[in-house]
């Protein structure tokens, strides 16, 4: 199954379709091969599927094994996914990790070292972070380097618009960070429970509401810059758009959930942890963004 996420939907993410250990791939045995002219192609069966493995028969010129070293071999447990070079969940937790401390890492580093409504520096970073951002989610191969920049760019957009806000509103820092991580948490409860259940339907509605979503901020973007207020970002009206963005992004999130347990099932390629990251960076990303508009509007002039 395919998953629906834009970020794990590219081309040879997260499937065996990519060739990763010899899924999807065909040899075609040159003339002159032990296999040419055979029905079966390069089967490895034709072959002592063994011949260069050490434990599959004894060294040429060697001692006999014991018994007791065949007991040991035959008791020896089975190579798991993090020796075969597959995705685990341990990778994701990594990689996730290493990805929201260098967000956290380039925030603080926009909050001390940038004085306070300085947009220039954060509008630069917020606009290239975009731009990689779309260039990583529509990549077919996996760039480490370039979701960690992501990450940092993102981050110092955040940590300098984070500052703004604190300015008028103080506390309010902690308060989306802390709102962010409920959500994150109470969606991850609700999906490994069950309570939550990624399915066809489930996805399409969603997406569509985002498409729809965005499709709304983007008109009021436009409109804003002509100076009329359509009153999406404010009063009570506000309080709903806040809410419905929130949930949109622990939607997202519920997505994320789906596809990286999908990949593991699958037996994706190790890299392809560091999509996952990507992912659930974006969708907590979005989460905090809308956690600090709904806040400010809640707290008003206090």
């Amino acid at each position: 199954m395919r998953s629906s996420n834009p970020v794990f939907s590219r081309e040879g993410s997260f499937t065996r379709e990519s060739g990763y250990a010899g899924f999807g791939t065909t040899q075609t045995p040159s003339a002159g091969s032990p296999n040419a002219g055979s029905p079966y192609g390069n089967n490895p069966y034709g072959n002592n599927p063994y011949a260069n493995n050490p434990y599959g028969q004894q060294p040429q010129g060697g001692a006999p094994l014991t018994d007791e070293q065949l007991v040991e071999m035959y008791n020896a447990p089975s190579a798991g996914p993090a020796a075969t070079g597959r995705m685990t969940l341990d990778d994701v937790v990594a990689r996730t990790a290493m990805t929201l401390l260098t967000l956290v890492a380039a925030g603080g580093l926009a909050w001390f070292a940038l004085p306070e409504r300085n947009f220039g520096l954060a509008g630069v970073a917020s606009l290239v972070a975009f731009v990689l951002g779309m260039v990583i989610s529509f990549k077919r191969s996996v760039s480490p380097p370039l979701i960690l920049l992501y990450a940092g760019l993102q981050g110092f957009a955040l940590g300098a618009i984070t500052k703004v806000f604190n300015s008028v509103w103080e506390g309010i820092a902690i308060q989306a960070v802390l709102g962010t991580a409920a959500v994150f948490a109470a969606m991850l409860i609700a999906y490994k429970t069950g309570r939550i259940r990624v399915t066809p339907r489930y996805t399409r509605i969603g997406i569509a509401i985002a498409m729809g979503f965005v499709l709304l901020m983007l008109i009021n973007m436009v409109v804003s810059l002509f100076g009329a207020d359509m009153g999406l970002r404010g009063g009570p009206l506000g309080i709903v758009v806040g809410l419905v963005g929130i949930g949109l992004g622990a939607f997202f999130l519920s997505l994320d959930f789906a596809a990286v347990e999908e990949a593991i099932a699958q037996g994706a390629p190790q890299k392809e942890s560091w999509r996952a990251a990507f992912g659930l960076t974006l969708s907590l990303v979005w989460i905090y963004i809308e956690m600090l508009r709904l806040i400010a509007i809640l707290r008003g002039d206090d």
